[in-house]
């Protein structure tokens, strides 16, 4: 009985980690799309939204049949948990990342105000933030989640950066206005994805210690 419990948590282990993966390459194809203005490219990120959302439905199903048939206490429960808010938070992300997407679509045709450099850094970091995210949950690593919830500074700071920049654009060129309204749209984007991936780490935290943390301040 045990070796079957432990092999459906692996197997929802497998599920989470490709899920993280198909949302952070989806926040790759959504800024590049926008920095090469690739509407084909955004209409995929788009389009494969339905993908995370099918994969969320059927891990909460795979967390639902492990708690009945399974039963888990203490900390076994809170693996199970724990997995059922990380895919709540990774289709919010992935929602953020076809949001993104759906910028590039609305500025079809229109050429960027500037080059964009701090939009892509703070997708990287958002990026880094998922996957390490996640590696801390699959190897009940708190230190990682700890160590990765700092990232959240650099990308608040980038976000910073970025507002007081667009704001100057808009100030001295009227018509830049609505451009940088988008981009400063898809800056605030990345930063909740920052915010998603840091209530990852939390979570992880909360399944190794039982101690439920608020790190995302």
């Amino acid at each position: 009985m045990r070796n079957s419990f432990h092999g459906e948590l692996e197997e929802l282990q497998a599920e989470i980690l490709r899920m993280g993966g198909i949302v952070e390459e989806a926040i790759d194809r959504a800024v590049r799309s926008l920095s090469n203005q690739d509407v084909a490219l955004a209409r995929q990120v788009i389009d494969d939204d339905d993908v995370v959302d099918d994969l969320e439905i059927a891990i909460e199903k795979r967390c639902l049949n492990i708690l009945a048939l399974q039963q888990p206490v203490a900390g076994d429960l809170r693996v199970v948990g724990t997995a059922l808010k990380i895919v709540t938070d990774l289709e919010r992300m992935a929602d953020h990342a076809s949001d993104i997407a759906k910028v590039t679509v609305r500025l079809e045709g229109q050429p960027l105000i500037k080059p964009l450099i701090d939009i892509p850094r703070m997708a990287e970091l958002a990026q880094r933030m998922t996957r390490e995210a996640l590696t801390s949950y699959v190897r009940r690593d708190q230190e990682l989640a700890r160590r990765m919830i700092q990232l959240d500074d650099s990308v608040d700071h980038l976000y910073g950066q970025i507002f007081r920049e667009l704001l100057v654009y808009m100030m001295e060129d009227p018509r830049t206005i609505r451009q940088a309204t988008y981009l400063l749209f898809v800056a605030q984007y990345l930063e909740r994805i920052a915010d998603h991936a840091t209530n990852l780490g939390e979570w992880v935290i909360f399944m190794v210690t039982g101690d439920r943390v608020e790190l995302n301040n």
